[in-house]
């Protein structure tokens, strides 16, 4: 697999992925690797995209270094070389910089407030906080 040389900077230096960019990584994760045209077609129900387009986005991310490349024949077999977790955490990072100035408290408040967490989400949400607490 073909993979650009490693950046010196770390993962938070990558420029972030656009929600199309988001939509092919997801693909990505689902599986091991993927041409295009089954990137294409993994994502038929939700877009209407050509494979010149996902072949755009594919490049767009291998130059962000979050896709790696090998040549399989006359087509390229491409795989995240980021996990999501990875990207969630780079992604919410930046959102709680941009927007709260650097505060999670008003972006779990808001969850909490909205009524929209299920029990189980509130539990292993209070076990995350009892734990981080702990560790202090």
């Amino acid at each position: 697999m073909k993979q650009p040389p490693r950046p010196k900077a770390s993962s938070a230096k990558r420029p972030p992925i656009s929600e199309a960019e988001w939509d092919v990584m997801h693909v990505l994760w689902s599986v091991e690797q993927a041409t295009a045209l089954e990137v294409v077609e993994a994502l038929s129900e939700r877009r209407s995209w050509s494979d010149r387009t996902v072949k755009t986005l594919l490049a767009r991310l291998v130059k962000k270094r979050v896709v790696g490349y090998r040549s399989a024949g006359k087509r390229y077999q491409y795989r995240a070389l980021v996990t999501r977790d990875e990207c969630v955490e780079r992604e919410s990072s930046s959102f709680v910089e941009r927007v709260l100035g650097g505060s999670v408290s008003p972006l779990i408040a808001t969850f909490v407030r909205s009524g929209k967490l299920s029990k189980k989400e509130i539990r292993e949400l209070r076990e995350l906080l009892d734990r981080e607490e702990e560790s202090r």
